[in-house]
């Protein structure tokens, strides 16, 4: 399985260190798709994409092209905890060449402001 973290889209998995059968060409494509369809996604409450907040914990691409995205919310008590995984799902199938979509929500480790990107803490003036 290979696999995709953190909040750049450099971080493109190495499918030779991974054992991944998708070629590296792929798997880049297909790693930057993924998270240009993640920075779609919205917190209704907050204005910045749940990719740049810091939400999205782990994608995972398996050999089959099946995509396990593992994600939290700012705080179980999220109004939004009802939607967002779908709204996630429906985003990342969205893109070619994917057989699949599961996500997973975690709150371990929980979500904090730390883990937003630098253009996050830009756009809510959190300097």
């Amino acid at each position: 399985m290979s696999e995709a973290t953190g909040n750049l889209a450099s971080d493109a998995p190495n499918a030779a260190a991974f054992g991944s059968s998708i070629p590296q060409e792929e798997l880049e494509r297909l790693t930057d798709e993924i998270v240009t369809a993640l920075k779609t996604v919205y917190d209704p409450e907050i204005p910045v994409d749940i990719y740049e907040l810091g939400l999205i914990y782990k994608v995972d691409i398996a050999d089959d092209r099946q995509v396990a995205v593992e994600m939290t919310l700012t705080t179980p008590n999220c109004p939004s905890a009802a939607e967002l995984p779908g709204m996630v799902e429906g985003a990342v199938a969205s893109v070619g060449g994917i057989s699949g979509v599961t996500v997973n929500l975690t709150f371990d480790p929980p979500w904090d402001q730390g883990r937003m990107s630098e253009e996050a803490r830009l756009t809510l003036n959190l300097w």
